[in-house]
């Protein structure tokens, strides 16, 4: 095996991440999206599933590759206590989740993995602590009006208008979005991803 590669698989079909990527001056060769069943389990807390979810995409990927290569997977939680909130798939769970987070502090886990050809994988875990304003009945409509939290974890995007509901985050801004990028890019480097930034090269 040779000491690096430029090769990156990305295991995630998520254009947040391929934007993520490319802010550290990566694209990645391919992205194979992992077909999954990503139902929690009974009483799964959220950083364990995160944890879960994210090797589970990566082994999926990295069984289909056949030449030297690093696979990048990862998985978000938006988490209230103990408890998962769902990607929301309608303008209603968009309520029910923000209805839930107004006026509260939660976390979001988002669990990096990341796998060199024939290599063992390895994980990392950000989790964030983020501040949700008190929202108004006439805020939450709003916002699951605009379709925008249709989608995401927990029911918005910070990165778009739900960024008026957050005064304040403890933690990565990236891994709210989806990748955490100083800790992704130590990680696959680590396995010996050696393609250099575009600003650097």
């Amino acid at each position: 095996m040779s000491t690096g590669t430029d090769r990156l698989v990305l295991a995630s079909a998520s254009p947040r991440r391929v934007a993520l990527l490319a802010m550290a001056g990566i694209t990645p060769a391919d992205i194979v999206p992992a077909d999954l069943d990503e139902t929690p389990l009974k009483d799964e807390l959220p950083r364990l599933y995160a944890e879960r979810i994210a090797l589970a995409k990566l082994a999926a990927v990295a069984a289909r590759m056949d030449g030297d290569c690093v696979v990048l997977a990862a998985d978000t939680v938006v988490a209230c206590g103990r408890r998962i909130l769902p990607k929301a798939d309608n303008p209603t769970e968009v309520k029910a989740c923000l209805g839930l987070l107004s006026g509260r502090r939660h976390l979001v886990h988002t669990a990096v993995a990341a796998q060199r050809f024939g290599g063992k994988p390895r994980l990392r875990v950000v989790s964030t602590r983020v501040t949700v304003k008190r929202l108004t009945r006439a805020e939450i409509d709003a916002y699951a009006a605009s379709g925008e939290g249709v989608g995401k974890a927990g029911g918005y995007a910070i990165q778009g208008l739900a960024a008026t509901f957050i005064p304040a985050i403890n933690g990565s801004y990236g891994a709210i979005v989806g990748l955490p990028v100083a800790e992704t890019v130590a990680l696959i480097t680590g396995l010996g991803f050696s393609a250099a930034p575009a600003s650097m090269t």
